[in-house]
């Protein structure tokens, strides 16, 4: 949680009284503080005091109680939320010359925001012309899934090449010698024999690669794979005269028994002016209305009721057509909302996640899956899904410590002391085996921003050996970059919002 008052004393009001930040309420950030500080080490408590209930022990108990009450959580999530966008006056407060000096800045940041929309619409363009020369490797690809050519002697090399910079398969225990040795050997060309008994191509490629996406799986219902199983290739085409892209979907003849068409579209479309932060905004999406076959609806299921008349007690039989989950509700994306849904702050958020929802989709096909749909295919690409096996970690044991802050301590602005008190009833750490105490200082690593300058490095053989130490090293990994990125794309090319808040905000937004 952001402090409402800073303790930088260089940041004073105008009669000297330390100003507030320019925002004073917690910014919900990618990187929260809690991901970038530490918890504090709790005192330690002697043993003449273990097991003694006091006031403070009382109050935390309840403030605990408190904090895991979903109802106050929530509550105070309500509030805060209140609060954000609210100036704190910090800015309005400053001399009128620095003020000043605020709006040229300003200025820059306008002519720095035309620049920046100029530069992503050439990345755009840059993204199309290479679309065209990755077209016939996806024809490759093509073909040797749906059986119409079988592969050539270098693409095979080159795969196995690629096998073993990848080690071995990443779901295969190593200490397993039987399974090693049932496994073929890369790259060894099929028999005729055996091409012959072979079935055609690479079956159900797609329904498979879709399925192995975390997201698209809980989409993918078991009806929905009847018809997917006919699903031949998936790729990505640029409207002619529109910003945006459409997701091609190409299915055999065998799904010609449950729709009528041959492709299925879905066309993401961009506003006309880049957003805040230099990006595409989405505008809305358009998809192919789907000819269903009689019957054959799968975003649809009858709904059975009996219903019972009141005056001759006969019963007859209700049949009603309702929605139901499906794949294919994909392609009738749903509408932005409209004015009256934002006077409806529930209608108005349930859009806006069905819309986000949809739209990461769509991403996540034309970035992830298109592109190495090998890799979902043979599920490799979940080791790289951001979250996918991480497990809840939590330390089970706090360190007892007196924690006491020293500025002589001699250990820098990354350091501190800790104050360490020996029991008297331990003769290894007492003094010369009497019931005297000693204070034991030691430096330690502290929470600072200069340690960002000290970047973690990456996890050596010996750590991959050690489950906790490797995911937490790849935990700080990712957070370090992560600063690195924020800083990089977002606080410095709008430098001037951060200072007044209102990087923040638009944030959050």
């Amino acid at each position: 949680m952001a402090q409402n008052m800073p303790t930088d004393p260089t940041r004073l009001g105008p009669e000297g009284t330390v100003a507030p930040t320019p925002q004073n309420t917690p910014a919900v950030h990618t990187l929260t503080g809690s991901m970038i500080s530490r918890p504090q080490i709790p005192p330690t408590l002697g043993e003449e005091d273990e097991g003694t209930e006091t006031i403070g022990s009382r109050d935390a108990q309840g403030l605990g109680a408190l904090a895991n009450n979903p109802a106050f959580a929530q509550l105070v999530q309500g509030r805060l939320s209140g609060l954000i966008g609210r100036s704190s006056g910090y800015v309005e407060s400053l001399p009128t010359a620095v003020q000043y000096r605020l709006t040229a800045l300003k200025g820059v940041q306008r002519d720095h925001a035309v620049l920046e929309a100029e530069f992503q619409k050439e990345i755009f363009e840059l993204e199309k012309r290479f679309a065209d020369r990755y077209k016939p490797l996806y024809d490759r690809r093509r073909a040797i899934i749906e059986g119409s050519a079988e592969p050539m002697d270098d693409e095979v090399k080159k795969g196995v090449e690629a096998e073993e910079e990848e080690g071995e398969s990443d779901f295969e225990d190593e200490d397993d010698d039987e399974a090693a040795a049932d496994k073929p050997a890369r790259g060894v060309k099929p028999t005729d024999a055996e091409l012959a008994e072979a079935p055609k191509g690479v079956p159900e490629f797609w329904l498979t690669a879709l399925k192995n996406h975390l997201g698209l799986s809980e989409l993918i219902t078991e009806r929905d794979e009847e018809a997917l199983k006919h699903l031949v290739d998936v790729r990505v085409a640029y409207p002619a005269d529109k910003s945006g892209f459409t997701l091609v979907f190409e299915f055999s003849a065998g799904a010609q028994e449950f729709f009528a068409n041959t492709t299925l579209e879905k066309t993401y479309l961009y506003q006309d002016e880049v957003g805040y932060e230099g990006d595409f905004v989405y505008d809305h999406a358009e998809g192919t209305k789907i000819e269903w076959k009689e019957g054959k609806d799968l975003t649809t299921r009858i709904e059975t009721k009996k219903q019972r008349n009141k005056n001759t007690n006969q019963t007859r039989i209700v049949k009603k057509v309702v929605p139901t989950d499906s794949f294919f509700s994909f392609f009738s994306p749903p509408a932005p909302p409209s004015a009256d849904d934002d006077d409806d702050a529930s209608i108005a958020s349930d859009l806006d996640e069905k819309l986000e929802l949809d739209y990461q989709i769509g991403e996540d096909l034309k970035e992830r899956v298109i592109p190495r749909a090998i890799d979902y295919f043979t599920g490799r690409a979940l080791l790289h899904e951001r979250g996918a096996f991480d497990g809840d970690e939590s330390d089970d044991y706090d360190d007892e410590f007196d924690e006491e802050d020293e500025d002589d301590s001699g250990g820098g602005a990354s350091s501190r002391a800790l104050v360490v008190i020996a029991s008297p009833l331990d003769p290894s750490r007492s003094s010369f085996h009497t019931n005297q105490t000693r204070i034991v200082k030691k430096v330690v690593p502290t929470d600072s921003f200069f340690s960002f300058f000290s970047p973690p490095a990456p996890p050596s053989a010996d750590d991959d050996d050690d489950a906790s130490i490797a995911s937490d090293l790849d935990e700080k990994l990712e957070l370090d970059y992560q600063i690195g990125e924020d800083l990089k794309e977002r606080v410095i090319p709008r430098a001037i919002d951060y200072f007044t808040g209102l990087g923040r905000l638009r944030r959050r937004v």
